[in-house]
């Protein structure tokens, strides 16, 4: 089989030799990968004409769930993923990782659209006053970069590697162009295929490229962005081209790091943490076969308990069954192929100068329903280092296989700079019970890592690991890591967006927004706003209530019914020394009252009050001031069916604004409320 290309709208095929492609459990050849006559120029142009502009004519809503809607389908297609994935050397459980996690994250990435509005921007953070009337101010806009999202992956993930990544760019409005590794392509293809067959995507909203990626990187422009998973080598090689220099085109660099787990002085053997340490360490060091840029390289023990955790981890990894990940008692699948195979063998050559190995054989492996001849099979090897900081191969060399190496550590405050002496990585994890432990290793590693896991008793059953990166968070580290950060929900968004300063009158950035700033202009619909629906609801419209002046009776009500008696409320003979002149007025009681004030009683189309944000009491209120309120809608987030016997509806943002006799502000807050809409399509 030739695998076809999916460039500008069609699957292409390329003609001459190409690089064979083989089964890593049998050794067969099962495709072959070429991309020559490929034009990636026009590929990249293609994408940044056709794909991204459609998708920035779509909301954030609306690409959140054509996300969902892409997920749901791949979910229901998913088992045909898994004998193609077998042929990588995963097992049913590696598998699931790459395959249904790579779902997952296109789920959990959609989701985010509920904390975004409905446009295809929005605005980042808080405004910025710049005048002393309030007249100019500053914010920051977030739109889609005008590019394309290049992805150069890894061959460890083949789907997860995409999804994760498109997921976050879709998402944004930036259209992908993906390039897998050539080694395991052949799985990504068959995903692709299904995505593209499904047609949930517009045209040109993702790209294939299964093989060589030729002169791509020279048509690289200043809107594009390039994503890289691999050797820390080859990224560095990558990052410096002229076309990114010149263009200064965002790199975000995944690398390949030396990893660490810690085990906790208090975690002694026979406590629940050490028993949870051996087992987390075994699973990292086996699972897809170590091939894992989150693989745990550098195991770290108090000398005191050194031995009997090589003894448990030894036990525990020479009862791995390796073999053809088709079966059901084989633990451990294959190396992606025998090129992986030997870039292993030769860095554990390169290791074994330093350490020692303590378990498994670089030269025999029982392999079950396979030959270890054809195949890319390696056991699982555990190697010592009794001396770190003089044979520090440990801390440079990282052999991408099932191989970990033990390390004693003395104190934490040693077993800190052992980790740091990986020059930056994608995670560490400590084992421990102990809060300060966990709490002064965290706090001492952090700098040089992207991702602590702090793993004992109480979360072992829900944790996801030391090795899982989640969407939600950030995935990426410092240093040899590469720099960069890949997901971390809203914040992997932005790698893929412009964020611009925008400055002028709070009508100005009102209108530009679609957010209500403070001091714009407002309208007075003759309407109750809490009567009208959510499309006849507009930004900026405000309901003026009536007045009430605060009386120490309303104080000491207050304090009764809500049993709020702090001093400063009911007793005026402590108030010496305070900022408060005499009994002042609750902050919760003054939002109650204007509770009362604003709210229309009669039913309509509002549904709910399900929280406030942003409360701030700016002035005491003393008895004898005289309130009122001001509602003015802030900002409109459309909402969605989730299912058909559902009310259409969406979330209105209203200011409430609380002002006194001299019209200066006494507490300013947002309330959320759910409006239906009046069209129920």
């Amino acid at each position: 089989m030739i695998l076809d290309n999916y460039v500008c709208g069609s699957w292409v095929k390329s003609s001459g030799k190409g690089v064979a492609l083989f089964n890593s459990v049998t050794g067969e050849h099962i495709a072959t990968s070429n991309t020559k006559n490929i034009d990636f120029k026009k590929a990249l142009d293609y994408g940044r004409k056709t794909g991204g502009s459609a998708l920035r004519k779509m909301t954030f809503h609306q690409r959140g769930r054509m996300l969902k809607a892409l997920a749901l389908h791949l979910h229901k297609h998913k088992e045909k993923f898994y004998p193609i994935s077998y042929s990588t050397g995963a097992t049913r459980i590696d598998s699931w990782i790459d395959i249904e996690g790579g779902i997952g994250n296109l789920f959990a990435n959609a989701s985010l659209r509920r904390k975004l509005p409905n446009t295809s921007f929005y605005l980042d953070g808080e405004y910025a006053p710049m005048s002393k009337t309030g007249s100019f101010i500053g914010h920051h806009l977030m739109v889609p970069k005008q590019g394309v999202a290049l992805h150069i992956n890894a061959y460890n993930f083949p789907i997860w590697g995409m999804l994760e990544k498109i997921a976050v760019n879709l998402l944004a409005g930036v259209p992908a162009v993906v390039k897998p590794a050539t080694v395991t392509s052949f799985l990504t293809h068959a995903m692709v295929k299904e995505i593209i067959s499904s047609k949930i995507l517009p045209k040109g909203a993702l790209q294939l490229i299964c093989g060589s990626a030729g002169d791509i990187l020279d048509h690289v422009m200043e809107q594009d962005v390039v994503t890289f998973t691999g050797s820390a080598s080859t990224g560095q090689k990558l990052k410096s081209h002229p076309s990114i220099i010149a263009n200064a085109v965002p790199f975000n660099m995944e690398a390949d790091s030396l990893n660490s787990s810690v085990l906790g002085e208090d975690a002694k053997p026979g406590t629940e943490e050490f028993d949870l340490f051996i087992k987390e360490v075994a699973k990292e060091i086996t699972i897809k076969c170590g091939q894992k840029c989150t693989a745990i390289r550098r195991i770290l023990v108090p000398k005191k308990h050194i031995d009997q955790v090589q003894k448990a981890l030894s036990e525990k990894l020479e009862k791995t069954t390796v073999g053809n990940p088709e079966l059901k008692e084989v633990r451990m699948g294959a190396l992606a192929g025998k090129e992986q195979l030997k870039d292993v063998v030769s860095n554990v050559k390169k290791l074994l100068k330093h350490s020692e190995l303590v378990s498994g054989d670089l030269a025999k492996v029982e392999v079950l329903g396979a030959s270890k001849t054809k195949g890319a099979f390696l056991s699982p090897m555990l190697l010592r280092n009794d001396k770190p900081f003089t044979r520090t191969s440990t801390h440079n060399i990282e052999a991408f296989g099932p191989v970990s190496t033990l390390i004693p550590y003395k104190t934490l405050d040693e077993a800190i700079e052992i980790t740091k002496m990986g020059l930056g990585s994608l995670c560490a994890s400590i084992v421990t019970n102990d809060a300060k432990i966990a709490r002064d290793f965290t706090l001492g590693a952090a700098s040089y890592h992207g991702r602590i896991l702090t793993l004992n008793r109480e979360c072992a059953k829900e944790s996801t690991g030391h090795g899982s990166p989640m969407p939600l968070l950030v995935h990426g580290g410092p240093g040899r890591a590469g720099g960069g950060e890949e997901m971390g929900g809203l914040r992997g968004i932005k790698h893929y967006m412009q964020r611009t300063a925008i400055q002028g009158s709070p009508s100005m950035i009102a209108a530009i927004s679609d957010v209500y700033q403070i001091g714009a202009k407002q309208s007075y619909p003759v309407k109750h706003l809490f009567q009208k629906y959510f499309e006849e609801l507009k930004i900026g419209e405000t309901y003026i209530t009536h007045k009430h002046t605060i009386t120490d009776a309303d104080i000491v009500n207050f304090a009764n019914v809500s049993g709020d008696h702090f001093y400063a409320h009911t007793d005026e003979t402590s108030l010496e020394g305070t900022i408060f002149e005499r009994r002042v007025a609750h902050g919760y009681y003054l939002l109650s009252k204007a509770a009362g004030m604003f709210v229309d009683p009669r039913k309509g189309p509002v549904l709910l009050n399900y929280g406030i944000d942003e409360a701030r009491f700016t002035k005491p209120v003393y008895p004898g001031t005289t309130i009122g309120v001001r509602l003015t809608v802030k900002e409109k987030i459309a909402g969605e069916k989730k299912d058909v016997d559902d009310i259409l509806k969406g979330i209105v943002k209203f200011q409430v604004e609380i002002y006194d006799q001299d019209n200066e502000t006494v507490a300013l807050a947002t309330i959320l409320t759910m409006v239906k809409n009046k069209k129920q399509g």
